[in-house]
């Protein structure tokens, strides 16, 4: 994914519908698209990037997309939503926009229509999508492939090292065995011993300057691999 495809975060807990959707957007509309099954794990997601629209259904299985709507410009997100849902009736639908929506689309919805929608929405954001990452305060610069502290000062990583972070601040909160950590960072056609891994995590920890005080652990899962936990803000 280049700097010039807007990203979108699609957050619905049906999961044919979610796939069907995904697809139609990133083949026909273009877009990069990450997805969420519910708030909390739409709440990781914008806390790792930028998003140039958020596309949200209403009823999800740990809450509502009204209140996080709400709750996102409570907290000064601007990201624009387009709320998808069944729930049409002209009490949700102004709901839905006195929560923050920028518009409203029922199901089930025509891809035209919605593709275009979806069109308008992100060229009115007329934001550059930005590629990085955040956790724990530190930022990081995917495009540059910078790592900033939390004071700003810079962190000096080789490309490998960058590559780890990448992938572990991405998948944070998943527990990643060695082999699946070397397939997405060294390449599965890469012959490396697992424990390199260990190796470049205990330099990533010095680097980083982690301590027992630090917002984001490395966690060791014995016999498997590792886990990063981030603690929220």
């Amino acid at each position: 994914m280049t700097s010039s495809v807007p990203a979108l975060l699609l957050v619905e807990d049906d999961a044919n519908l979610r796939l069907a959707l995904r697809d139609n957007l990133e083949n026909q509309g273009g877009y990069a698209v990450e997805e969420a099954t519910c708030v909390r794990e739409a709440r990781e997601h914008l806390g790792r990037r930028d998003f140039q629209l958020i596309l949200l259904d209403v009823m999800l299985p740990d809450g509502d997309g009204y209140t996080l709507c709400r709750a996102l410009r409570e907290e000064g997100v601007a990201t624009p939503v387009l709320m998808l849902t069944a729930r049409t009736l002209e009490d949700d639908v102004v709901r839905g926009f006195e929560s923050g929506a920028q518009d409203y689309l029922g199901k089930p919805y025509r891809l035209r229509e919605l593709l275009a929608r979806v069109g308008a929405l992100v060229r009115r954001s007329g934001a550059a999508p930005v590629k990085g990452l955040r956790f724990a305060g530190y930022r990081m610069d995917l495009d540059r492939r910078k790592v900033e502290t939390p004071a700003g000062a810079s962190v000096e990583l080789t490309r490998t090292e960058f590559d780890l972070l990448a992938f572990l601040v991405r998948e944070r909160e998943r527990v990643l065995r060695r082999d699946e950590i070397l397939d997405a960072v060294w390449g599965r056609d890469v012959v490396v011993d697992p424990h390199t891994v260990d190796n470049f995590v205990s330099s990533l920890k010095k680097k980083l300057g982690w301590n027992s005080t630090s917002r984001f652990a490395i966690q060791t899962v014995r016999g498997v691999g590792y886990r990063m936990e981030i603690e929220a803000a």
